[in-house]
């Protein structure tokens, strides 16, 4: 099995992953970057840097192989006189 890399992204800040998993394949890595990027949600996502997060995943050679990212954006369509 390959050996995938899971590294989390929030603006320039990089957390690594030198540990990484043994998955099936590029669509199982796929598959898990998504739910990883999944778990920041409730968390770090509304605070995060720039509203988004990154699993950017490496493959054996340490080479991208795939990037996973979620954003959160809010706009507001009330009246200034609401405010």
């Amino acid at each position: 099995m390959p050996r995938f890399y899971f590294d989390v992204r929030e603006g320039f800040d990089l957390e690594p992953d030198e540990t990484g998993l043994d998955l099936k394949n590029i669509d199982a890595a796929e598959t898990t970057a998504m739910h990883v990027a999944g778990e920041f949600v409730p968390d770090r996502l509304p605070a995060s840097k720039g509203g988004a997060i990154t699993v950017e995943v490496r493959d054996k050679q340490k080479q991208m192989a795939v990037s996973v990212r979620i954003t959160m954006r809010s706009e507001r369509f009330v009246p200034e006189t609401l405010h």
